[in-house]
């Protein structure tokens, strides 16, 4: 995507649930996790975020705030680094050996089973 060029609306991260508080559905964006929108119908919810978010991304734009991508947009490289405490990376090391498997694949068999 061009650097100047406007997310398209429809490639933001979406999720529409029922809220048993409202008693409405309850539409939320990934990217923007502080928007929500509450309707009778889940389209209804989800049409209704994704008009708002036309908004709110045009005054960003008119304000000169970055307006950020979808996440489906953004590159990602597969790494990413990690800060614990000495006790549980020992703790993680030992465990990693005793399986026979190296420290970033024992970390990472234990990320894909969360």
């Amino acid at each position: 995507m061009q650097p100047d060029a406007r997310p398209e609306i429809t490639h933001y991260t979406y999720r529409v649930t029922w809220s048993a508080d409202d008693q409405e559905f309850v539409a939320t964006c990934a990217e923007f996790p502080s928007l929500s929108w509450l309707a009778p119908s889940q389209i209804e919810a989800l049409k209704g975020l994704e008009d708002m978010l036309q908004q709110v991304i045009a005054d960003m734009e008119e304000q000169g705030e970055q307006v950020p991508l979808p996440f489906a947009e953004r590159s990602y490289s597969g790494k990413f680094n990690l800060r614990v405490g000495e006790s549980l990376h020992r703790e993680l090391a030992m465990q990693a050996a005793e399986d026979g498997m190296s420290l970033n694949q024992y970390v990472l068999r234990k990320l894909r089973a969360a």
